[in-house]
């Protein structure tokens, strides 16, 4: 097929130069051409390059049919391999998915198993947590229902605040430093809870009493507080507080102060923080009571600022006290010392008399063996004269 595609080549390429030939080198006359024969020239050429065209068309037509069918064959041949190697890595894709599965199945079943199990027993733990707030939430509950039934009752709540008191000023002084439940003023009846036992000035008055009193108006607080939460008019419940303060301080006064029994003024005790804030916000109050009644507005912290200082103060007198008394201990016992100095110097006295005596007697000891020794050199058949002699002598020294 190929061999003749380049034969008719050839020709083309013959006839193509014949005409150029023809074209180039003709001259007039010179050459006799026979337009016949170019035309039957020309016509064999069309058909020859029909003829040509027809086969190569049908060999065109063959080589593609050919090529189809290799290259079917080859596509089916590759599509067969394709396929295979696809199924080998699909099968092979899905042992590993598998088995990628199965293992991530089994961690994710470990892994779901501890942490549901964690999350229960922390659900669990904070449950029991829960539950125990709840049994402290009900205890407390309890306990703040109970201390409400204590505040509303005007008494208990009057008692609440004398037991706070008194435990603050049990912490600070010996129970013979302060009195309860006492009469502070001559002809009175009434009792102050508290009274602090001061040293006198006198020889009649061993000590004075500085009275204190708790006071507790809940209802005048709680309103004021109700009004300041709903942005209420706040000046007449601040009023009404500021009547009740000045009332109490009234109260103690009347009852309580009578010098020089008592101290010139007394302590008002409000035993909540909270409370003594609000009545310091109060203006002037604080200085009018302590003007007009000669009483002090005292909180838990100030009080107990208060009772400290007075505690110092007694232990600074006892100091005093305390040095006088060692004073006089040691004038006496200068003087028990020069005593004994006496004493001393006549046992040494008599320590020498007694020595001087001893080495009197030791002369006299010396003296009296000598004596003896001679008598023990006495010679047993010398003259009983003799003898006796001797016994005498040592006799008389």
């Amino acid at each position: 097929m190929i061999s003749i595609i380049i034969v008719q080549s050839l020709i083309i390429l013959a006839l193509i130069a014949t005409l150029i030939y023809v074209f180039v080198f003709k001259k007039e006359g010179e050459i006799d051409i026979d337009f016949s024969a170019i035309d039957r020239l020309e016509a064999q050429l069309k058909d020859e390059m029909m003829r040509s065209r027809l086969e190569n068309n049908t060999g065109q037509k063959e080589i593609r049919e050919e090529l189809d069918k290799t290259l079917n064959a080859n596509f089916s041949s590759i599509t067969q391999v394709v396929e295979g190697r696809l199924n080998n890595l699909q099968k092979d894709n899905s042992e590993k998915l598998e088995k990628m599965r199965e293992t991530v199945d089994e961690k994710l079943h470990a892994t779901l198993e501890r942490r549901f199990g964690e999350s229960f027993k922390m659900v669990s733990d904070r449950l029991d947590q829960v539950h125990k707030g709840l049994g402290e939430m009900q205890t407390v509950a309890a306990g703040v229902g109970d201390l409400k039934k204590i505040l509303s009752n005007v008494k208990t709540r009057g008692t609440w605040g004398e037991v706070q008191l008194g435990n603050l000023i049990e912490e600070i002084f010996t129970p013979d430093q302060y009195e309860k439940n006492v009469k502070t003023k001559k002809g009175s009846s009434d009792n102050v809870e508290y009274a602090i036992k001061l040293p006198g000035n006198s020889d009649d008055i061993k000590h004075i009493y500085l009275p204190i009193d708790a006071k507790f108006p809940l209802e005048d607080y709680q309103r004021l507080m109700e009004a300041r939460e709903n942005n209420e008019d706040l000046i007449s419940f601040s009023k009404n507080l500021e009547m009740r303060i000045k009332a109490e301080a009234k109260d103690i006064k009347n009852k309580y102060i009578d010098t020089p029994y008592t101290t010139d003024f007394g302590l008002l005790f409000l035993p909540v923080e909270s409370l003594y804030a609000e009545v310091l916000r109060i203006p002037g109050l604080f200085e009018s009571v302590r003007r007009e009644y000669n009483v002090i507005i005292t909180g838990p912290t100030t009080v107990q600022a208060i009772l400290n200082s007075l505690q110092m103060g007694f232990k600074t007198l006892s100091i005093q006290k305390r040095s006088s008394e060692v004073w006089e201990i040691l004038g006496v016992v200068k003087k028990e010392f020069n005593n004994f100095g006496v004493i001393l110097e006549k046992a040494h006295k008599k320590i020498q008399e007694a020595g001087n005596t001893i080495e009197q007697a030791m002369t006299r000891s010396r003296a009296i063996d000598r004596k003896l020794n001679k008598v023990t050199d006495t010679p047993l058949l010398g003259e009983k004269d003799d003898v006796i002699a001797v016994i005498e002598e040592v006799i008389e020294e």
